[in-house]
Order: structure tokens, then C-alpha cells, then sequence
């Protein structure tokens, strides 16, 4: 332990005069630290020194040695940062073990280095010192330490090194008592925040919110507060920094303690203190790091919630006066880059730019009555429609989000000012609703190169711009839901501009090199998209306004637009994907605004079956065009004969007719012909017009077909046997054929031809799975399912058939045809009602089927089961959960854990023997990637089962539909309920929970942790069952979560580990001794330590917050840490990283008008203050 003087107080100057022994180790030290950083040094030799500095660190002098280093200027920089970082870890690590005497002498160190803090230091240097001072805040400051921020002032009146000292001290520890989940800051609780808050806002303002806060613990120094301190040396460097370019870093560093703050500060203290006008003054400096910093510091003022009334007219109503507004348009104009040459500085600032004015004009949205009179908000309207027309969709998708807000707003959406650019936001709408995604990669369009700048990974592209084209159909939408006619007319008179020159300047039509996704086409789909969006604000202006006048005016629309429809359909294109696309848009015309006009359903439905497209020799491209063009119109002829059965059904011998001349002229096979049937099958089945024994007499036609063929008896004796099975899959000879041809000798199959009898028994296995009516049942038990179109996979397959290769794809496609077929088949059968789930014995042999080997299967074959088979097993009417849910739930999680943990352990393996002979990863990271959506899709399957806020309570087979529980409604018969009463599956489903800890997917373990935690108060009571799993959470689960805990891999997750583990100490702590054994088996754990730890968690009122920063502080030496955590290297958030709102827009299932959580705010500052 340290050594004190006779009063208590470490005298660090008496170390100066070191014993020889002292000095030795000084040397060796020093000379450590110049192998570590000497290039030259061996790998072994740094290991070694690095290893001797570990100890160093936890010796009982370190302090003393780490203060001597750090506070001798003529150390090098190397030297003084080690002794920096040995404070430190004392302060972090030993705290707690020290008198209060030696933690005053580390207090008085860490003072003495900040004063003596000069321009010479390095800034590495000074950022350490800064967090020293920090870490001791958040250990004694408001409790032994009282005169901290008298301190302070007085540094800050120093030079303006002193001065930036001061404001990184501010910082970081706003941050970490505000902005993060810190230990130290967590188990102070709102100590720290209220003291913070104390001292940064001005007296007379704490005064008017709280006048009756207790005063009686002052740590504050003077009444301005630091919000008003550094208001005015913002001001001061800003004026001086064109002048004295040096101070624009300092102005940086100013700004960035100022955005620390204003996510929780008291927002009437930001108005006295006019930070808003002197972060204004920032914007407008040359600089373009200045000026980034000071939009990040508005951005984050300006994303708060919780704005009064006077905060509004305070602090954001000036962002609308003119002279404001003139100047950020000029900021923003001189942001703007060239696309060939991008400055990523600048770029930066656009995006934050229109972000800052998103989250500024929401407030028109939100707050539209402050605004009404006081505020012209046109020179607002004219800035965003400048930043519309930016060229990067990252930079506009926020304008575009705004203004889809204001469109549909009650107040402000039929406002002069807004209507005044309905014309250009429909001409930018145009353009914007393209389908960038069916654009090269490599495209110079200008809005691609942006969008390759912007994102990463395919899944979030497709987010990004399915979002975006969201946003600027409900602009669409919405203007013509205010002015119909005007609107619609000049929408259809722009597609009529797009199909007049829509090949002009274009080459000839060629079918040889045609391509579906050619300029002409996606134009034509952009504008169609118009068309569609438009067509949905008619229909919604429709239901919203019913008169005698309105009706008569739409009479008159509606003929103008069948008149319209028919000119379009009256046009002749050879592209099979323009006559795709108009057929779609036909379909929405016919079920949208004309849906009444029996005879325009009949017009499209002729134009649509009689749409057609010649094949051409040696023009693959176009022939696959026209496969997928036929298969689009068989699916929006079901479409049709869905919403118009009771049309069609009087048309039906004429409809029949029409469909069989559809499936001659195509030359469809047997499984495109079932699905013409099924429209006819669709109307008969919809139409109100028949009685019941006509439906049957048509129905019996479509399915005793299907009926005879599954009674065969050949057929029943072929599926009786394996060996039956084999030889009606025509498989029986693959076996003797693979030996005769040595196919294990031959290393790459696809570059091995097939010989005439290989091509005959592929032929024979190709062929040989239509015997079975799957297909056929199928199809017409989901009536309406379109199979999709072929992709890229089918073209590498097409050039492998005739090879080796080719044979086992065959064989590998008639095995999966049949599997995901009956997978289908099943989930539509249970879909049809209860009687599939009355069968006895049924659910032990459909488990056995599906789940006994399924460990076999590949895991995205897996990944297919679930998707397919939950569903039925959600489905399942209550009263027969225990017949056929315990059954299949046990099997599949049985077998589910299995697959996974034995997958996840052969990736890591594979991992470690790659990385040692230093190959790539390549196919390591696929397979990867599709287990870790599998064992994705599995924990969701589980939160879903066991969300204890979803009832899943079914009667007669109906397709579950998840509801909020509601308050005193009977949940006995809930699946989640059942689960947890049913031993032989609450079993499997805890284990592969526990393993699921485990696995290296942090999604996977944030979601599984949550549902434990949900489970766990299921358990406190007496029953044998109640007994046997709070034996296995507090033994099996609790030893992986420690595991986990101590797992590198999982440091972002250690929070939600933290709080299963706290779950099970506080839940359990008392019944059952198991927990607290575990962890007395801890390396370097006392009976004393644990108990301290059991105490502090069972404080009354401790928040989850704490619960969390005790048992990781409690843990500290076993969890895992990040490099950073380590001191190794300081964590820097990067400059492009992504702000909530960009990370939404990536969101497939975001929002547009989801209300936010509240921000992590100040909140409850008066209850803080008592």
C-alpha cells in the first residue's frame, strides 16, 4: 500500500531521493518501455517487456512511480504517459482499497498535473491528465471532494490550454455521466447528474425551475455555471479565430463540450446563456472543421424531446427568421461537392447539414400552432427544396422525410407556402422514385457514386432505398389527397411525355442483346410509381369526402382515366418488362379508383391474359424475359379473380375459354397450367353468386383430379418404402452409377461432361418428381403465391448441366423439391382449419419426419424448416397444444440446438486452422453468414413464443394474430403459459437459450438474455418443476452468462449479461444457495467480496442501471475488454459515424411517424432535486 506522512498526506517529493533499488527499477522500467516502442525490437522481447510493465502496474509504489514519471517534464512523452497510466489504474482498479487519506493524495496528483499543464505538453498527455481527473470525479466528487469545481474556475482562468484542459474535463464527464452506461457513474446513481447539473447551469435559472432544491450540499462555484463560461469563450474564440487561425482547434474542442451538454441541459438555461446564437456564430466560420462541429452541437440540441412551449418560441423559432435562414443556405452552398472528386470534410457537412434541418423542421410538424402567425416559414420551404435538389440521396433523405411530414400535416399541410411547391416536389418525386437498385454498381450516375460513398452492405442499401422511395410515394399521396384533379391530370399528361419519347435517342430494339432493366424501362417504372402513389392519395381523397358534388366529380375523373387506361393499353412495346409494367399499373387502376367499372375489370382482365411476347432463337435473356412475363400475368389474373369474383363468375365459360387459348398459346407444363386453373378455382370458390351445391359441383372438377392421383395405388405403394420412394425419384441406379464412374477420384465435377447414359438418368430423375402431386395440391390450397423470377444462381447452373456437376444438381433439386414442397404444403394445410391438428399420433410422426435428422440438413435448409413449419405450429387450436405443440416444439428445439452449437463450434475450428495457415476466410465468412441468420431466425422464433406482452391463443386453426395483452384477460391458454407448464418442451427451449449465450452473434444473445429475464420470476415458487429449472438458470445459465461475460467477443453486450446475471442474484439469491456458490468458485473470489456484492444489489429503490454497473464492477476482472478499455488504444468514435436517424433510415421496418422514445434527457431533474 502507499506510504503517508505522519498527517496522513503522501509527500511526493520525499520520493525524489529514491533508494538504489528504486532507481534500478526506474531504469528497467524505462528501458522496458524503449523495447515496446523501439521498431526494431523482436516480437518475444516486447511480449516480455510488455508483460514486466504489467506487473510494474500493480505493485504497491506504482502510484508514487507513476506520479514521479508523469509530473517530470524532462521524462519523454512515452515515459510521462506510462506514469499517467499507472495512476490511473490505481485509481480504477484500487479505489476501493485505499484510505481516504491516500485517495486525497491521489486527488491532490491528479490537481497538480492538471495546473501544471502547459502549450509544451503533448495533447495525448493532456487527455490523460483530463481522465484522471475525471476518474476521481466519479468516485469522490459531491461526497469527500467539494471544492472540484472552485478548482476548475480557477484553471480555467489560466492560459487557453488551461482552458481546453477545463473543457475536455467537462466533457468527458458529462459523457460519462449522461451520454453512456459507466460503471462508476451507474453506482453513484444522480449523484453525479445533479451535481453536473448544479454546476453548468446559472443560478438565477435553477433557481426558477427548482426553487425548493436542497441546497445544503454546495459544490458549486459562483452563479454563471459553465454554460455561460463557455457560451462566451465560444463567442470570444469564434470572433478571434479568423485573426488567429491556431484557435479554430480550440473552438472545436469548445463546441464538442458544449454537445456533451445540451442533450441533457436545463433548455431555459441554453436560452440565457445564448448558446443557440453563439453556436449560430460557429456555423458561419470559414472553417470547415469549425463548422462540422458546430452542426453535430445543433443536431444534438435539436433531436431533444420535450420542447415547452417556450423552449419553441426560444430556441427554435429564430432558426425560421430570414436573415438566419439566408445564412445557412450559404453554409450549406459552399458544402456542396463534386461527385467525380468528393471531399468526404465536405460531404460530412451536407449530410449533417440537412439533418440539423430536418430535425429543426420537424418542429412544423409537431408544434404547428406556435408557428401559425409569428413565423414566415417560406424562406424555410425555399432551403429545403434547395437541399432537395442535392444529388445524394443521403444527404436529401431527410428533406424528403420532412416534407412527407408536412404534407400530411393537419395545420400545416394546406398552407400557401407549402402548396407553392407541389409542382417541383412532383417533378423531384419523379426522378427520385428510380429503381437504383437495378443500376450497376459502377454507374456513373452521380446518385449511385453517392450512395456507393454511403453504404456498405446490400441489406441495408435495399433499406435505405426502399425508405426513401417510401417517403416519396407518401409525398405523392398526399398532394394529390389535397388537390385530386389538378394533381392526376398533370401525373398522367408527365407518364404520357415518359411513353412518347421513351425510346428516343435510344438504339433499335434488339432482342439478341436485350436486358430487362435498360434506361427506357426503369424511366417508365419511376414514372409509373408516380402514377401508382397517385392513384392511392385519389382513392384516400375519395373515402374522405362523400357529396352529391363530389360524386358527380368523380364521375368525371374516373372517365378521364379509363380513357387514359385505354390509350395506355392500346400502345404497342416489345420489351416484355414495359408490358409488365403495364399490366401492373392496369391491375391498380382496375382494384384503386375504377374498381367499380365491371366492364373496365373485363377490359384489363382481356388485355392482361392477351398480352403475350414470341420467343426468339439464340436471345436467352428475352426468353427468360417472357417466361417471367407469363408467370406475372397468370399471378395478377389471380389478383383479379380475388377482388372481382362476383364480376368474373358471370363471365366464367368466357373466362375459361380465355384461359385455356393463354395456356396453349404459351406452352405451359403441367404446374403453369395448375395455376391458370386456380383462377377459375379462385372464382368459383370467392363468388357470391353461387349456392353451395354449384360451388361444390365446380370446386369437385379442380380437385378430384388431384384427390385420384394421391389415391393411386402405385403411387401408395412407391411412398410405403424407402426403396419405393428411391425408385419413384428415379434414384434407384444413381448409386452404381457415381461407383462405376470413380466420381471420388475426380476433384472438380463441373468440368467433367456426362456421358449418354449419365444424361439419361438425369433425365429420368428430372422427370420423374412430377409423379408426385405436390406441386398441384399445392397450388391450389395457396391460390395466389407467385413463384417469383429466376436469378443469377440459375444462369452459373444453366452451364453446368451437362457435366458431372449437372447430375448432382439434379439430384440435389428433385430431393429439395420434394422437401420445401411438402414443408409448403403443410403450412397451407394448417391454414385451412383445425382438422389437421385432430388426428391421433399425427404430431409424434410429423415430428419424427421433420426434425429426426434434420441435424443433416444444411443450415440454410434449416433456416427454411422454421420459416415454414412455426407458422403450423402457432396455428395449432388450444385444446390440442398438448397433443401436437409439446410434441413438435420438443423436437425441433432438440434438434435445433444441436445443429446450431455443433455449426458455430465447427466455424470457430475452421476459424483457428485458416487463420494458422493463413488462408482466406471466404467460404468460412459465408457459411457464417447464413448460421448466423439461422441461429438469428431461431431466437426470434423464441421471443416471439415467449414474449410474455403477445398472446398466441387460437381457436379453430386461425392464423394467430399478435395482440398486446390486455389488462385482467385470462392468458391460461397462451402458448407462452403452456410452454412454461410443459416440461418436455420448457426443457429444450431453456437449453438451447443457454447455449444460444454462447454463440458469437451479439443480436442473438442481446434477445436471448431478455427472454431468460422474463422467465426467471416464472420460478419462485415451490412445485418440483419450479425447483428443477431455478436449479438449471442458477447453475447452467448463470456459468454461461459468466462465461460469456468474460468473452472478448461480447463486450457490447456485457450490459444486457449483467442484467440476466443480476436477475438470477436477486430473484433466486434467496431460495437457493446454488448462485452464490458458483461464484465463490471464481478464481480470486472471497466469501467477503461476494457478499458485499449480494448486499448492494438488495438496496431498496436500486435501479436496473445500478443493478448492472454492480455486478460489473463486482466481475471487473473476469469480464472481457475492448482493445480501448485496455488503454491499449483510445477510442475514437469515427468521423463518419452514423447518427440514430441514418441508422433508421437503414432500418427495413422503420417508421416515418413512429413517436421516438424520449432521448436520454435530464428526464426527471426534478425529481432529482427533491
Amino acid at each position: 500500500m502507499m506510504n503517508s506522512t505522519e498527517n496522513g498526506q503522501q509527500n511526493p517529493e520525499s520520493n525524489v531521493a529514491r533508494s538504489a533499488d528504486g532507481q534500478e527499477n526506474d531504469r528497467q522500467i524505462l528501458r522496458a518501455l524503449e523495447v515496446i516502442h523501439e521498431p526494431r525490437s523482436s516480437n518475444p522481447v516486447r511480449r516480455d517487456a510488455s508483460s514486466y510493465l504489467d506487473q510494474v502496474r500493480s505493485q504497491d509504489d506504482a502510484p508514487y512511480r507513476g506520479y514521479f514519471f508523469s509530473i517530470d517534464k524532462s521524462h519523454p512523452s512515452i515515459v510521462r504517459h506510462f506514469g499517467l497510466s499507472l495512476l490511473e489504474y490505481a485509481i480504477r482498479h484500487r479505489w476501493s482499497d485505499y484510505t481516504r487519506e491516500q485517495s486525497a493524495a491521489l486527488q491532490d496528483w491528479a490537481v497538480k498535473l492538471a495546473q501544471s499543464v502547459s502549450e509544451q505538453d503533448p495533447l495525448f498527455i493532456r487527455n490523460k491528465i483530463a481522465q484522471l481527473w475525471v476518474e476521481i470525479a466519479k468516485r469522490s466528487w459531491a461526497l469527500e471532494w467539494m471544492d472540484m469545481d472552485e478548482l476548475l474556475v480557477q484553471i480555467w482562468g489560466g492560459s487557453i490550454v488551461l482552458k481546453e484542459l477545463v473543457l475536455v474535463i467537462l466533457e468527458t464527464l458529462s459523457d460519462d455521466s449522461f451520454g453512456r452506461e459507466e460503471i462508476m457513474s451507474s453506482l453513484r446513481g444522480t449523484e453525479l447528474n445533479r451535481a453536473c447539473v448544479e454546476i453548468f447551469t446559472p443560478a438565477h435559472v435553477l433557481t426558477e425551475n427548482f426553487p425548493a432544491r436542497d441546497t445544503s450540499v454546495n459544490v458549486r462555484y459562483g452563479d454563471e455555471g459553465w454554460l455561460m463560461r463557455i457560451s462566451d469563450f465560444l463567442s470570444w474564440t469564434t470572433n478571434h479565430s479568423q485573426a488567429n487561425n491556431d484557435l479554430n482547434s480550440c473552438t472545436v474542442t469548445t463546441l464538442t463540450a458544449l454537445r456533451s451538454v445540451l442533450g441533457w441541459a436545463i433548455l431555459g438555461a441554453l436560452t440565457s446563456t445564448h448558446c443557440v446564437q453563439r453556436i449560430c456564430e460557429a456555423v458561419l466560420n470559414p472553417n470547415e472543421r469549425v463548422q462540422l462541429a458546430a452542426i453535430e452541437t445543433l443536431l444534438v440540441l435539436y433531436n431533444r424531446h420535450r420542447y415547452s412551449d417556450d423552449d419553441v418560441r426560444n430556441l427554435v423559432r429564430p432558426m425560421f427568421e430570414s436573415a438566419t435562414v439566408e445564412a445557412f443556405k450559404k453554409v450549406y452552398e459552399r458544402s456542396l461537392v463534386d461527385v467525380t472528386d468528393v471531399d468526404p470534410d465536405k460531404y460530412l457537412l451536407s449530410k449533417k447539414f440537412s439533418e440539423v434541418v430536418h430535425n429543426i423542421g420537424r418542429f412544423l410538424d409537431e408544434r404547428p400552432l406556435l408557428f401559425a402567425e409569428h413565423t414566415d416559414i417560406a424562406p424555410f420551404l425555399d432551403l429545403l427544396m434547395t437541399i432537395l435538389h442535392h444529388q445524394s440521396l443521403h444527404v436529401t433523405i431527410p428533406i424528403v422525410h420532412l416534407w412527407a411530414k408536412l404534407l400530411c400535416s393537419e395545420h400545416i399541410g394546406d398552407t400557401p407556402p407549402l402548396m407553392t411547391h407541389i409542382a417541383a416536389l412532383l417533378e423531384v418525386c419523379s426522378q427520385r422514385l428510380l429503381r437504383y437498385d437495378a443500376l450497376p454498381s459502377d454507374s456513373r450516375m452521380p446518385s449511385i457514386i453517392f450512395l456507393n460513398e454511403d453504404v456498405d452492405t446490400m441489406p441495408e442499401r435495399h433499406a435505405f432505398l426502399g425508405n426513401y422511395a417510401r417517403f416519396c410515394n407518401q409525398i405523392v399521396q398526399s398532394i394529390v389527397a389535397k388537390q385530386p384533379f389538378d394533381a392526376l391530370h398533370y401525373i398522367l399528361s408527365q407518364a404520357d411525355q415518359v411513353l412518347d419519347n421513351l425510346y428516343q435517342d435510344e438504339a433499335v430494339f434488339n432482342v439478341r442483346t436485350y436486358n430487362k432493366t435498360t434506361a427506357p424501362s426503369l424511366r417508365l417504372d419511376a414514372q409509373f410509381s408516380v402514377v401508382e402513389a397517385a392513384l392511392k392519395g385519389y382513392v384516400k381523397w375519395l373515402n374522405q369526402h362523400k357529396s352529391a358534388q363530389i360524386e358527380s366529380q368523380q364521375v368525371s375523373m374516373n372517365v378521364d382515366l379509363q380513357e387514359w387506361c385505354t390509350r395506355l393499353m392500346g400502345r404497342s412495346f416489345e420489351d416484355p418488362a414495359v408490358k409488365q409494367r403495364i399490366i401492373q399499373l392496369m391491375i391498380e387502376f382496375g382494384i384503386g379508383p375504377l374498381k367499380h367499372n365491371s366492364g373496365f375489370t373485363l377490359k384489363v382482365f382481356n388485355f392482361t391474359i392477351e398480352t403475350r411476347a414470341a420467343a426468339h432463337p439464340d436471345a436467352t435473356a428475352y426468353n427468360e424475359s417472357i417466361k417471367d412475363l407469363q408467370v406475372f400475368c397468370v399471378h395478377q389474373l389471380q389478383r383479379l379473380a380475388i377482388r372481382f369474383a362476383n364480376d368474373l363468375i358471370t363471365k366464367y365459360e368466357y373466362v375459361e375459354q380465355k384461359i385455356a387459348e393463354f395456356c396453349d398459346a404459351c406452352g405451359l407444363d403441367e404446374t403453369d397450367r395448375n395455376r391458370c386453373s386456380s383462377i377459375l378455382f379462385i372464382i368459383v370458390q370467392r363468388a357470391v353468386g353461387l349456392n353451395d351445391a354449384q360451388r361444390e359441383e365446380h370446386l369437385q372438377r379442380f380437385l378430384q383430379p388431384i384427390v385420384q392421383k394421391w389415391q393411386n395405388e402405385q403411387l401408395t405403394n412407391y411412398l410405403s418404402t424407402f426403396q419405393g420412394f428411391r425408385d419413384l425419384l428415379g434414384l434407384t441406379d444413381l448409386q452404381q452409377y457415381l461407383i462405376s464412374r470413380k466420381v471420388n477420384e475426380i476433384y472438380e465435377w463441373a468440368q467433367q461432361p456426362l456421358d449418354a447414359e449419365g444424361r439419361e438418368l438425369q433425365s429420368r430423375i428430372q422427370n420423374a418428381s412430377d409423379q408426385l402431386p405436390l406441386r398441384s395440391t399445392r397450388t391450389f390450397l395457396s391460390v395466389g403465391i407467385s413463384t417469383g423470377s429466376r436469378d443469377d444462381f440459375y444462369a452459373k447452373v444453366d452451364g453446368t448441366k451437362s457435366s458431372l456437376e449437372g447430375l448432382a444438381s439434379s439430384v440435389r433439386a428433385s430431393l429439395r423439391t420434394v422437401r420445401e414442397t411438402s414443408y409448403r404444403l403443410l403450412l397451407s394445410m394448417s391454414a385451412l382449419g383445425k382438422e389437421i391438428y385432430m388426428y391421433d399420433n399425427f404430431a409424434e410422426s410429423l415430428a419424427k419426419a421433420l426434425f429426426s435428422e434434420s441435424c443433416a440438413l444444411s443450415a440454410h435448409q434449416n433456416l427454411m424448416l422454421i420459416d415454414t413449419i412455426y407458422p403450423v405450429i402457432v396455428h395449432c387450436p388450444s385444446i390440442r397444444r398438448s397433443q401436437f405443440v409439446a410434441p413438435m416444439l420438443a423436437a425441433m428445439f432438440t434438434q435445433l440446438d444441436q445443429k446450431v452449437s455443433t455449426e458455430w463450434a465447427s466455424i470457430e475450428e475452421r476459424k483457428v486452422a485458416a487463420a494458422s495457415a493463413e488462408e482466406g476466410l471466404t467460404e468460412e465468412m459465408r457459411d457464417e453468414s447464413v448460421l448466423r441468420q439461422l441461429t438469428y431466425t431461431s431466437v426470434m422464433m423464441v421471443v416471439q413464443l415467449m414474449d410474455p406482452n403477445k398472446n398466441h391463443d387460437t381457436e379453430g386453426g386461425n392464423h394467430t394474430t399478435t395482440q398486446p395483452r390486455l389488462e385482467g384477460a385470462a392468458v391460461d391458454a397462451s402458448l407462452r403459459t403452456f410452454i412454461l407448464e410443459t416440461p418436455e418442451v420448457l426443457k429444450p427451449l431453456i437449453l438451447f437459450c443457454t447455449h444460444a449465450l454462447g454463440m458469437h452473434d451479439t443480436r442473438s444473445c442481446g434477445f436471448i438474455t431478455r427472454v431468460l429475464r422474463s422467465i426467471i420470476p416464472e420460478f419462485n415458487g415451490s412445485t418440483s418443476l419450479d425447483a428443477d429449472v431455478r436449479e438449471f438458470i442458477s447453475t447452467e445459465v448463470f456459468k454461461q452468462c459468466i462465461t460469456s461475460l468474460h468473452d472478448p467477443y461480447f463486450v457490447d453486450t456485457q450490459s444486457d449479461l449483467a442484467s440476466l446475471i443480476a436477475s438470477i442474484l436477486l430473484q433466486y439469491g434467496e431460495r437457493t444457495a446454488t448462485p452464490r456458490q458458483v461464484l465463490l468458485s471464481l478464481p480470486d473470489m472471497t466469501a467477503d467480496k461476494v457478499d458485499h456484492a449480494l448486499l448492494q444489489l438488495m438496496r431498496p429503490q436500486i435501479s436496473q442501471k445500478q443493478q448492472r454497473a454492480v455486478v460489473l464492477k463486482f466481475l471487473e476482472n473476469l469480464r472481457g475488454v475492448s482493445i480501448s478499455e485496455q488503454g491499449r488504444i483510445s477510442k475514437v468514435v469515427p468521423k463518419n459515424a452514423r447518427s440514430a436517424l441514418q441508422e433508421q433510415y437503414m432500418t427495413v421496418d422503420m417508421e416515418p411517424h413512429a413517436k421516438k422514445e424520449p432521448s436520454p434527457e435530464l428526464g426527471g431533474v426534478a425529481a432529482m432535486f427533491g
